[in-house]
């Protein structure tokens, strides 16, 4: 018989990682470049596909992180003065509030341009 040891079961022994280390949740993590509302390409539309009728406009093209959405959509919700979500970098507003988002979005210094009819 051979005298090589095996790994028992308690111990760490990892046979194949594909990403980083389990011990370092930080390398897991994507960066998502926080750029200055000038450089920005944002577009605002009315939509209501599949929300049973309802209209919402849709707000795309935000590369910020997640926090400094959830303040912007704060702002936004406050001045439009109706509810809404943050999906996927995308910013939901409740009604069509198409015009005065622009207009909101442009004195902060995004791009903006109205999409869709």
């Amino acid at each position: 018989m051979s005298s090589q040891k095996r790994p028992s079961s308690s111990s760490k022994f990892i046979a194949y990682q594909e990403f980083g280390s389990p011990t370092n949740p930080d390398a897991l993590k994507r960066t998502v470049p926080d750029l200055p509302p000038q450089q920005q390409n944002i577009r605002v539309q009315a939509t209501r596909s599949g929300r049973k009728g309802k209209t919402v406009t849709v707000i795309t093209g935000f590369q910020h992180t997640p926090e400094t959405l959830t303040k912007l959509l704060k702002q936004l919700k406050s001045q439009c003065g109706s509810g809404g979500t943050v999906k996927e970098n995308t910013l939901e507003i409740q009604g069509d509030h198409r015009q005065q988002l622009v207009d909101i979005l442009g004195s902060l210094g995004y791009k903006v341009k109205i999409s869709g009819g």
